[in-house]
């Protein structure tokens, strides 16, 4: 009778242990699921309240969630016990339809005879998370934006003075120098707080802030390339590195040789040259054999959103030589179009460059 006592105490208590469990199951937030190789054999009730997904109507899941399960209990037979446990995104539709993006973590699960036949899994929903770093990336490149543009004006505008200032006393001059040395210093400490893309590399390099013309013009003209064959360039006597915004100078030539490939036939030469201006400073020229543009419309192909009349069968915004012009703008230079010698247009990129031997564009 002992015995039996002792067997009924012991089942009592693991009854009351399993209504514990199941009673923390219902309650609790955490969605999570087990499974074999044949598919899912539990789902928490959590994932019926947070995915709409009841057992009995979320096998369509399984095949997303085990996809690697074979593989892994394989390899861990085979003595790789690297994949114990595995964390990954993942995309997949509530009940209702709608996509969520979801974390998943899977955990082998031994049996009492040691083997390994299951996977235990959780499931966190990431779509507000998600939408939140999103939200927080669209504010810092904001804020960035509002910092670069006036401190890049800034920067641009003492060099100017320097490059056009030879004749100042050398107390001016050490005072242009000073305003180019602190407005530096603040773009770098933008560069290593206020882009998400900083964030997401810190403890990397920073990125480059200068760059040599001559490959800079290089690039551009090898990508356009592949579209116009009859494009040359012709380099002059650049300086070895140009202190800038690399992808914001590549975007204003893309925009200029992709206007020129737009607006001419394709048999006509495009033309790209880069030199030292010959009042100062360094120029890029982009000269195509077009049509060009009316005499009335030259002075607002640099407005925003405006299209000229010639561009009624071309695609386009109206917002690339306006974003040219502005990557310019804020570097300290001009974007400049005229009509060249010989019919087409002529697209000229001018950019200070300081006097001062090694001093290269901010």
């Amino acid at each position: 009778m002992n015995g039996r006592a002792e067997l009924e105490a012991a089942l009592a208590a693991a009854q009351a242990e399993l209504q514990r469990c199941r009673e923390w199951l219902a309650y609790s937030e955490e969605a999570s699921f087990i499974a074999d190789a044949g598919g899912l054999i539990w789902l928490s009730p959590a994932c019926e309240r947070q995915f709409g997904y009841t057992l009995a109507g979320a096998q369509a899941l399984a095949a997303p969630l085990l996809a690697a399960l074979p593989v892994r209990l394989a390899r861990y037979a085979d003595g790789d016990v690297t994949r114990w446990q595995v964390r990954r995104a993942l995309q997949l539709s509530h009940a209702d339809g709608h996509l969520l993006s979801l974390e998943i973590i899977t955990t082998l699960m031994p049996e009492a005879d040691g083997r390994l036949r299951r996977i235990h899994g959780i499931v966190r929903d990431m779509t507000e998370a998600q939408a939140l770093a999103v939200q927080q990336k669209q504010f810092t490149s904001m804020l960035s934006h509002e910092f670069r543009t006036p401190l890049a004006v800034i920067d641009g505008a003492a060099q100017l003075l320097e490059m056009t200032g030879k004749d100042h006393d050398e107390s001016t001059r050490k005072r242009y120098r000073k305003i180019q040395t602190a407005a530096d210093r603040l773009l770098a400490l933008v560069d290593e707080h206020l882009t998400p893309q900083r964030m997401a590399a810190i403890g990397r390099e920073r990125h480059p802030d200068q760059v040599a013309p001559a490959s800079l013009l290089q690039a551009a003209v090898q990508q356009a390339g592949s579209r116009r064959a009859s494009l040359t360039l012709a380099l002059g006597n650049l300086p070895a590195q140009l202190r800038c915004d690399p992808a914001g100078l590549r975007l204003c030539l893309d925009i200029l040789l992709d206007n020129a490939i737009k607006y001419t036939p394709a048999e006509s030469a495009i033309e790209v040259s880069g030199r030292m201006a010959a009042g100062g400073g360094l120029e890029m020229l982009v000269r195509d054999h077009g049509g060009g543009v009316a005499e009335a419309e030259l002075g607002q192909i640099f407005q925003k959103a405006y299209r000229g009349n010639n561009a009624a069968h071309v695609a386009g915004s109206g917002l690339g030589l306006y974003m040219a012009g502005a990557v310019i703008e804020v570097h300290g230079g001009m974007l400049t179009a005229r009509y060249a010698e010989g019919g087409g247009m002529e697209f000229r990129i001018w950019l200070p460059i300081a006097s001062e031997a090694g001093k290269v564009l901010a």
